[in-house]
């Protein structure tokens, strides 16, 4: 989940480090801190934004960064990365959690720790381990630790070496002319370089100004695969509008009509699908079982990827499961691919992150076009994900889905954009919101409810809506607005009764309906509408005033909507 970054060169490492902080403030933002080695290793440490540390000016053209998203220890001066050895020449960075780091700490009793963190231990592991030579030091202290790690080492005695190692974090390498980086991911060195390196599986680098050399876990020399990356420092920026996740909904027919191009060349048969994933992507996978069952008539089992791999899954050679995630490194859904391979079944990702470690390890890869995401709360990600589905469901049945009006749709419902605003106008002051949807759009009520949580601290909870009578309905007051999607399809009467069953208890609806309908006025406080279109591909429109809503309401409750509290973009650990 935290953000690391190693830079060398000549340019001052404070002032690349600090800028490349601020671009990785996504995956955590508790604490921060840098360490620079100028003859001796300085260290700096805050608590809060990485902005706090633009007034720290240390000479030096090697260092490390980190900005955090507590595990272990809560944020503190204490706790922030970077840790230091006992006799202050070693700093470490760490991304992940070191399961076995309370018996470590037992067999470095003879060591000072100063923090909570589970991190500290590579540190003094590392120092019990050197004689001079830092890469082997580090080799000798990744044979003991259990869990994840994605690490950056520096040496006071070393001003022209980084140490970087992974095993079940990311890491990435950022090739340059007279300078090198280390990184969390790209976007903390795409200004500098878009050549990039991406570690496998417990692989080290040895990172200099002047060049970059990968071992395997054995130190075995191993070739540099260098990729070159299709977006730029440009994407990465605002645009204009307040908050990446405004300019994120915006862009979305762009990113939907880009996805709609995608050519599906996996191997589709099986005699049943799973499909896997964790939060919002999991509700864009639950949208594709509903629509591959329907086009294609596969069974097809819809699983959190959190509990795919402790439920034992009955999963084997005859079947194929299908994992999504925005970044390609979802922790959980990487374990539930490892999983499935060991059992022989076909693996197929749905990833936004091209040769992220998911699109690497999976049988076959379908790269979605979002481009870069930066807000928290994903949006663009999501639809792209639901566009990929269908173009699986497409392939798997041979029935065509048209998509081509999808953009053109989302753009009319984009316009609204005021409109909405004064819905969350009247409604930003609540404590509760419930959403409700039937079939295809019962994953979009969990996905609203999920973004208004996400984002401006409001408890939601998405139903199906049938289910409200056995028992959601006890909390319908008028306090209480409910979200319910009651576009033209076959469950409509059925969410129109469900409807009427909440205002009759005086509870406020905000509907979702298809324009033309005038009949939902009757039934509703307030109507958004949203263009016609195939009720199989509705979810693709009526999540984009869900997005809206949930942005809105927050601004209005001066929520930090791109860094909200305690969330990271990518989930790298369990």
């Amino acid at each position: 989940m935290c953000g690391i970054i190693g830079y060398v060169g000549s340019r001052n490492a404070c002032e690349v480090i600090v800028r490349a902080l601020e671009r990785l403030e996504y995956r955590g933002y508790d604490s921060a801190g840098i360490a620079v080695v100028n003859e001796k290793l300085e260290v700096s440490k805050v608590v809060g934004r990485v902005e706090k540390l633009k007034s720290r000016k240390f000479e030096g053209t090697i260092g490390v960064g980190h900005t955090r998203w507590s595990t272990h220890g809560k944020p503190s001066i204490e706790n922030a990365h970077p840790h230091v050895s006992c006799d202050g020449k070693i700093a470490v960075v760490h991304n992940g959690i070191i399961e076995n780091y309370l018996e470590l700490k037992e067999e470095l009793k003879t060591h000072s720790f100063k923090s909570e963190t589970d991190t500290e231990v590579i540190a003094h592991l590392i120092e019990e381990n050197y004689s001079g030579n830092l890469k082997e030091a580090v080799l000798k202290a990744i044979k003991k630790l259990v869990g994840a790690y994605a690490l950056c080492v520096v040496h006071e005695s070393k001003p022209d070496e980084i140490i970087a190692v992974r095993s079940g974090s990311p890491l990435a390498l950022g090739i340059g002319v007279g300078e090198n980086f280390v990184a969390s991911d790209v976007s903390a060195f795409i200004e500098h370089t878009k050549k990039t390196v991406y570690l496998n599986e417990r692989e080290l680098a040895v990172v200099k100004k002047n060049g970059v050399e990968l071992f395997d876990s054995e130190g075995k020399k191993k070739q540099l695969a260098i990729v070159e990356v299709n977006w730029d420092l440009e994407q990465a920026q605002k645009s204009g509008f307040k908050h990446f996740m405004l300019k994120e909904i915006f862009e979305q027919p762009r990113t939907v009509e880009e996805t709609s191009k995608i050519k599906i060349n996996a191997e589709l048969k099986a005699d049943k699908i799973f499909i896997t994933a964790c939060g919002t992507a999991s509700y864009a996978g639950l949208v594709g079982k509903y629509v591959i069952e329907r086009l294609a008539r596969v069974p097809t089992e819809w699983v959190l990827a959190s509990e795919f791999r402790y439920s034992n899954p009955i999963v084997g050679r005859k079947d194929l499961l299908v994992v999504i995630s925005q970044s390609g490194e979802t922790a959980d859904t990487l374990a539930a691919l490892r999983l499935a391979k060991e059992k022989g079944a076909r693996t197929l990702a749905i990833v936004n992150v091209v040769d992220s470690t998911i699109a690497r390890e999976a049988d076959d890869v379908v790269y979605t076009r979002a481009g870069l995401e930066i807000g928290v709360a994903s949006t663009k990600a999501f639809t792209s994900q639901l566009v990929a589905l269908y173009k699986i469901a497409e392939k798997m049945s041979g029935k065509k889905m048209d998509l081509s009006g999808i953009p053109k749709a989302i753009e009319k419902i984009l316009a609204k954009d005021k409109e909405i605003t004064e819905i969350a106008r009247k409604y930003f002051k609540v404590y509760n919101f419930l959403f409700l949807g039937r079939d295809v759009n019962y994953p979009i009520a969990l996905e609203g409810a999920l973004k208004m949580k996400e984002i401006s601290y409001i408890h939601a909870e998405g139903y199906a809506a049938g289910e409200m009578k056995h028992g959601p309905i006890a909390l319908v007051t008028d306090e209480v607005p409910t979200v319910a999607i009651a576009v033209n399809d076959e469950v409509k009467t059925k969410i129109i009764s469900n409807i009427q069953e909440i205002k009759a208890r005086n509870g406020k609806i905000i509907a979702i309906a298809t324009e033309g309908d005038t009949e939902i006025k009757k039934h509703a406080n307030e109507v958004i509408y949203v263009p016609k279109t195939d009720a199989l591909l509705t979810p693709l429109l009526t999540v984009i005033p869900l997005q809206l809503l949930a942005y809105h309401t927050a601004e209005l409750r001066e929520c930090d909507i791109d860094k909200p509290r305690n969330l990271a973009k990518s989930v790298t650990v369990e």
